[in-house]
């Protein structure tokens, strides 16, 4: 993770110091090599520590709190600085080319410099632990009578491995939120884990005591494959399947490529569920985990199909074109855990990242999820989903 972009950290780390040292500091009185030390001091440390990341070997550390204590820090030290020396640079430009004496830029850096420190220590806690119920309705012809007012809770990307000390309050939030709307089934779209089964340990009782008339069903998300961990295919194989058995082991129905059906009298509809193996690479032809033909095997064109689909990124080319589902829940984007003045910036990058879509008489729904691998979100509270079948 941090290895992709070391040469950019680095020069983020130390750019905005040698400017304000060259700048502000060098020509101060009593500004001596003690002082100097001490200024340069905090840079070293973070490239240090920027370099011990990277060379760590997995994308994220095994001892994951090391990456989220680096994180911090940047959001504390580094960015503030950053958007200082950005804005006075700008602001010293400026001056020249009018011939003021007065650097308004310092002004403005210092107020937005501020604003991200508070904006850091905001997004770290009460950020991550809030938790939202966002309702909807999914209205179709295909929806048996005996399902019309079905209700469905939707929850995804529990990263549970990021929800320890204080951060562990949201899955306790999310257990009583999800109970205490009685619902008749309870999906989960995937990410259950940040990159090691062993993170569900801790978790399993919490986890277990959620309930629903008609069970949990569950897929998985590319953080419950073996995807970040920098192992041999054995080792990779043996982290998959284990996840895969305590995920089952929580009481969950875990579908991978197959679907069940639920029941209600003479009436019943099916939950599919495939695997995920999305990535910016991605072509319909070339899928290796999720296979859809296999998932609808059994379902005939008229019968009401519930898609569990971890990437909402396939719900255009391969649910819509391979598929006869009307309902797909999705997650992954996180809604991009940011969003300022109702403005999340993951819209200038996926068309599908937050909420419900239609698309004629099927529709997605994208959970921006409750947690995920880095706990920060500012705007993009961490949410369940209920949702509701009307029969047209």
């Amino acid at each position: 993770m941090i290895a992709h972009i070391i040469v950019l950290l680095l020069l983020l780390i130390a750019v905005p110091d040698y400017y304000l040292h060259r700048h502000y500091l060098r020509r101060r009185r009593g500004y001596t090599w003690k002082w100097r030390f001490l200024w340069w001091l905090p840079a070293l440390v973070m490239a240090v520590y920027a370099l011990a990341l990277t060379f760590s070997g997995d994308f994220a550390p095994t001892e994951i709190g090391y990456l989220y204590l680096f994180l911090l820090l940047l959001g504390l030290i580094v960015v503030p600085k950053v958007i200082f020396a950005l804005c006075s640079s700008v602001g010293l430009l400026v001056c020249r080319l009018t011939r003021s004496r007065h650097n308004w830029g310092n002004a403005i850096g210092l107020l937005l410099a501020l604003l991200v420190v508070v904006g850091t220590i905001y997004g770290s806690t009460l950020g991550v632990t809030r938790l939202k119920v966002r309702h909807e309705e999914f209205v179709s012809k295909e929806i048996p009578e005996a399902f019309d007012g079905y209700r469905i809770v939707h929850f995804s990307d529990a990263h549970v491995g990021a929800c320890t000390g204080y951060r562990s309050v949201i899955l306790e939030k999310m257990v009583d939120s999800i109970n205490a709307q009685h619902p008749d089934m309870v999906a989960f779209t995937g990410d259950i884990q940040n990159k090691l089964p062993s993170e569900l340990d801790r978790v399993q009782p919490l986890l277990s005591k959620i309930q629903s008339r008609d069970g949990i069903f569950a897929v998985m998300g590319n953080h419950d494959y073996a995807k970040y961990i920098d192992g041999d295919p054995i080792e990779c194989n043996l982290n998959e399947a284990l996840t895969e058995s305590k995920i089952r082991s929580l009481g969950w129905t875990l579908l991978i490529n197959e679907n069940r059906t639920v029941r209600r009298g003479n009436d019943s509809i099916f939950v599919v569920g495939t695997g995920d193996d999305y990535d910016s690479r991605y072509q319909p032809d070339r899928s290796k985990r999720s296979n859809f033909r296999k998932a609808m095997e059994g379902i005939s064109d008229k019968s009401f199909a519930l898609m569990l689909q971890h990437a909402p990124q396939l719900w255009p080319d391969s649910v819509l074109n391979h598929t006869t589902a009307q309902l797909t829940l999705s997650g992954h984007t996180h809604g991009g855990q940011v969003r300022i003045l109702g403005f999340a910036p993951i819209s200038l990058r996926e068309d599908y990242w937050g909420g419900m879509y239609q698309e004629g008489h099927r529709a997605l729904n994208v959970s921006t999820g409750v947690s995920g691998l880095i706990p920060f979100r500012i705007g993009m509270t961490p949410e369940i989903v209920v949702i509701t079948l009307r029969r047209n």
